[in-house]
């Protein structure tokens, strides 16, 4: 296995619009648009936006809305769907939005499709509808988006209008191995939620890289992984500021999310052994500490899996300690020459 160096890796910002106990989505999406203007500074290639709802912890339900909105605000950065949940959406409407975003901002604009729902069962028929089955459509549905972006698709009894004929990267999101082999089916860039299902990365992966097969925008297999980071001056403070992450998740454990929580001197008391280990085994992937901690191991962590991108994503309680968090990742990972903000799709299909 070749080695992959920490500085040759492109790095980039998944974020979920946490709402933190005490403010309100308003403060959310003012902070995410603060957080996008800093990074782009830092040299992070795209900024991807969560799709989920019936969450009162996280205020990313409408991804298109606030892609237009962060767009609007930088310049130079990528910013897409990470992602785009496509059983909740026909494709054609996703098209036109997408289509929309890419117009208005050329050649910045990702499009990352996930088949979860993003929510608990009853929230997804009420956003369904009749469309509840349409999870099973999920690999007919990228190719009929693939079609509306298509310039051949002018002769057609039904067009998107805009998104016909532009170039809009697609990325297949998974957890599973099941994407991956639909990722490499479809000759697609990858991305794996290793931050919070972190089990089958290695499995998944190696499926993935397996069983590509080249098609018309991508020649070779190329993988992002996403990772929690939480990096602070010390080990100490690093280790305080993640207590609300570990609190957060114990609320999706338990069945009772809330806002992202203050940090807290210690979790003993807060959680039974078994919810410790179910939370420290969907965090499997959280890199906590200092600068140089997080450089040790996130060094490791892309050696052994030979990412192109390392996605990060850092709920961390207060929005200064957060930009913080970045910027100390971007200092272990801007070390060197960066791989080219959009190194795929370098033709429509």
């Amino acid at each position: 296995m070749s080695s992959t160096s920490s500085a040759s890796v492109a790095y980039s910002v998944l974020d979920l619009a946490p709402i933190v106990a005490g403010t309100t989505p308003t403060d959310t999406f003012r902070n995410s648009l603060d957080l996008a203007q800093q990074v782009e500074q830092l040299g992070y290639t795209r900024f991807w936006l969560s799709e989920h709802h019936n969450m009162v912890s996280v205020a990313s339900s409408a991804p298109v809305v606030l892609i237009g909105y962060i767009a609007g605000g930088t310049t130079t950065l990528r910013v897409g769907s990470g992602g785009i949940m496509l059983p909740n959406h026909a494709p054609l409407v996703v098209a036109e939005q997408m289509g929309t975003l890419a117009s208005l901002y050329p050649n910045r604009i990702d499009l990352g499709l996930g088949r979860a729902p993003g929510s608990d069962q009853r929230t997804a028929q009420a956003i369904r509808g009749s469309r509840f089955g349409s999870v099973q459509d999920f690999p007919r549905d990228i190719e009929q988006l693939q079609a509306y972006f298509s310039s051949d698709n002018s002769s057609s009894a039904v067009r998107a209008i805009p998104g016909e004929g532009l170039t809009i990267p697609i990325y297949i999101l998974g957890s599973s191995t099941e994407s991956a082999y639909l990722a490499a089916e479809l000759g697609l860039p990858y991305a794996f939620a290793s931050h919070f299902a972190p089990g089958q990365l290695f499995p998944a992966l190696q499926i993935y890289r397996q069983n590509f097969r080249p098609s018309a925008v991508l020649a070779k297999p190329y993988v992002i992984a996403c990772v929690n980071v939480v990096a602070a001056d010390t080990d100490a403070e690093a280790q305080w500021l993640s207590t609300s992450l570990k609190q957060f998740m114990l609320g999706v454990i338990k069945g009772k999310p809330a806002p992202l929580p203050a940090p807290v001197e210690s979790m003993n008391g807060l959680w039974e052994p078994a919810q410790q280990y179910a939370v420290q085994q969907m965090l499997a992937y959280s890199f906590i500490g200092s600068k140089q901690t997080i450089q040790q191991e996130l060094q490791e962590f892309i050696g052994q899996t030979q990412l192109d991108e390392l996605m990060v994503v850092s709920n961390i309680f207060r929005h200064e300690a957060r930009v913080h968090s970045y910027r100390l990742v971007a200092e272990v990972l801007g070390q060197g020459e960066l791989t080219p903000a959009s190194p795929l799709y370098q033709h429509s299909h």
